[in-house]
């Protein structure tokens, strides 16, 4: 089992910055892929961000330019910084970590983190 913990979220104003961190514990070795995900009120969950183990990073065209996923392997941490923050960037932002080398869905991905509400408004 694999658990993640998403940190970083918040109120911020249009324009500016967060930097999320999802933190893996137990059986990380499983991993091989780990993404962010978002749900705002009344839609569906859809992708942000995808770091395969080799590094390659992949990204949801509304946030190319804006975004950037990286990840820690030593300690077990992926990061989403996030910049130019747009009130349409409002949402639950999750953590997931797939076995998949190159997860192509969200049913991919086996272990999600609890979810960390981020809110862009002035």
């Amino acid at each position: 089992q694999v658990q993640l913990v998403e940190s970083g979220g918040g109120l911020v104003q249009p324009g500016g910055s967060l930097r999320l961190s999802c933190a893996a514990s137990g059986s990380t070795f499983s991993i091989s892929a780990s993404g962010w995900y978002r749900q705002a009120p009344g839609k569906e969950r859809e992708v942000v961000a995808r770091i395969t183990r080799s590094g390659t990073t992949n990204y949801a065209d509304s946030v190319k330019g804006r975004f950037t996923i990286s990840r820690d392997n030593a300690k077990n941490t992926v990061y989403l910084q996030m910049n130019t923050l747009k009130p349409e960037d409002t949402a639950v932002y999750y953590c997931a970590a797939s076995p998949a080398n190159i997860p192509a869905q969200i049913s991919d991905y086996k272990y999600w983190g609890q979810g960390t509400q981020v809110t862009v408004s002035s």
